[in-house]
C-alpha cells in the first residue's frame, strides 16, 4: 500500500499532469466566458440581423404528437434542425474566439533570440594549391637524394 501511494504521489506531481490540470480548469473558465459572449452578446445581434429569428426553435415535424385529452399517446417526431444550426453557429464563434485568444497569447510570448551562427569553417585549399604543394614536396624529395 505504501508503494502504491508513493507511485500515485509521483504520478500526480509530474509537471505535465499539473500543467494539464491547470489547463482544464482555465479551459472550463474560458468556456464560460465564451458561452456568455455567444449567448449574451453575439446571438442577440444575430437575432436582430435575422429579424428576431430564433434558430433553436426551428424544426421539421415528421409526425405530429397524438394526444388523448391531456395525455400524450404518441410524442411528436421532429428533426430539430434549428438546434443544430444554433450549435454550429456557437462552434464557429467559439472557435474564432479561441483562435483570437491563442493568437494574442502567442504575440505576448517573447521571440527567442536566434542562436549565434557558428564560425565559418576555414576555406579548403583549392586544387591548384594542393597540386603546388605536392609539386614542391616532390622537388624536395628529388633534391635530397
Amino acid at each position: 500500500m505504501k508503494k502504491f501511494l508513493s507511485e500515485f504521489k509521483e504520478f500526480a506531481m509530474k509537471g505535465n499532469v499539473v500543467d494539464m490540470a491547470v489547463g482544464v480548469i482555465i479551459g472550463a473558465a474560458f468556456g464560460k466566458i465564451v458561452t456568455s459572449l455567444v449567448n449574451d452578446v453575439i446571438m442577440p445581434v444575430i437575432g436582430v440581423l435575422t429579424g428576431g429569428v430564433n434558430f433553436s426553435d426551428k424544426k421539421w415535424i415528421i409526425q405530429q404528437a397524438v394526444a388523448d385529452g391531456e395525455t400524450i399517446v404518441t410524442p411528436e417526431v421532429a428533426v430539430t434542425w434549428g438546434a443544430f444550426v444554433q450549435t454550429v453557429i456557437d462552434f464557429v464563434i467559439i472557435a474564432f474566439c479561441i483562435f483570437v485568444a491563442i493568437k494574442f497569447i502567442n504575440k505576448l510570448k517573447r521571440v527567442p533570440e536566434p542562436a549565434p551562427e557558428p564560425a565559418p569553417a576555414p576555406a579548403a585549399p583549392t586544387q591548384e594549391e594542393l597540386l603546388t604543394e605536392i609539386r614542391d614536396l616532390l622537388k624536395k624529395e628529388v633534391e635530397s637524394k
